[in-house]
């Protein structure tokens, strides 16, 4: 007799990845934790401002992992009565605050650089080389491991985290051989304040991304004008008003639709579903009709979206 698969579902595929990302963020947190240990360690001993301030950068990835693992599991809870939307935006929480955090570290790893530029103090290049140097391997391997997970925005923060502790680790090595080499010890200094310039470079986009999602905004891959003018294009669709476009890595819309008959709608809103699953990836929706169209709209604030003057055939 001829046996029949069926398919695993849409929601085991989910729980896989969820499971598989987690196991992600825990490997890597373990690591970034252990290491930043050691290198706190081995910058007091060596009196290096380039191993402390990447030891506290690293000890600062090691909580913002922790904090991306709580809230992907939080994540995880379905809605309640209290939160209709469930908690999928507690991993967008998470990614905000991590940002936070690294620029609350480039103004610690600034501050620091000014004093041993005006203090210089004796650092021991030979260990600040060797500590950095397996610091960047332990980088590298989180790194790798975290580019190996489902890239939520969550998992993006913690990523950048990571390279941005590589730049750190970088620096700590050419610190170590130039005062190793030459003795010029305000190298240590100064190559902490190039690599908190380059953090905030970083940090500033998952900032931005971060905040567009907490207020409602448009994701920055999706064109609201575009989006609004596809859907007028849906055969039996007159206009399209109140449409809101939001979320990170779920994009949710809804719209009210203007339609000519409303016995035509089921079709209509399939098609106009279709239409917006393909194109623009966003299959989670509310299409509310209207017909016919009304001409005013109370005190609301309407972001109108005017069709497109020739419909596909």
């Amino acid at each position: 007799m001829k046996q029949t698969h069926s398919a695993p579902s849409p929601h085991a595929h989910t729980h896989e990845r969820e499971v598989s990302s987690q196991r992600v963020l825990l490997w890597a947190l373990l690591l970034t934790a252990g290491f930043a240990a050691i290198e706190a360690a081995g910058g007091v001993f060596a009196g290096s401002l380039a191993l402390i301030s990447d030891a506290g950068h690293m000890a600062t990835d090691a909580a913002s992992l922790g904090l991306a693992l709580f809230a992907q599991r939080l994540a995880r809870r379905p809605p309640s009565r209290r939160a209709s939307y469930g908690y999928a935006r507690a991993e967008v929480l998470a990614a905000f605050v991590n940002a936070l955090a690294l620029l609350g570290l480039v103004v610690f790893i600034a501050v620091e650089a000014v004093k041993r530029l005006l203090a210089p103090q004796p650092v021991a290049g030979g260990v600040v080389l060797a500590v950095a140097s397996a610091g960047f391997i332990a980088n590298l391997v989180t790194a790798w491991i975290l580019s190996r997970g489902q890239q939520s925005l969550n998992i993006r923060g913690a990523l950048l985290h990571v390279l941005s502790d590589l730049l750190g680790s970088v620096a700590a090595i050419v610190a170590g051989a130039v005062i190793l080499s030459t003795g010029w010890i305000p190298i240590d200094p100064i190559l902490s304040i190039a690599v908190a310039l380059l953090i905030v470079r970083s940090t500033w986009k998952l900032l931005a991304q971060s905040i567009g999602v907490l207020m409602e905004g448009v994701p920055a891959h999706l064109d609201y004008n575009e989006v609004g003018q596809a859907l007028t294009s849906v055969p039996g669709i007159t206009g399209v008003h109140d449409l809101h476009i939001w979320g990170a890595d779920d994009i949710a819309l809804s719209a009210h639709v203007g339609i000519q008959d409303g016995t035509k709608w089921p079709e209509i809103m399939e098609a106009a579903q279709r239409l917006l699953g393909e194109r623009f990836g966003i299959r989670h929706t509310t299409l509310q009709p209207s017909w016919p169209q009304p001409r005013t709209f109370g005190n609301r604030r309407v972001i109108p979206v005017a069709p497109v003057t020739s419909r596909r055939k």
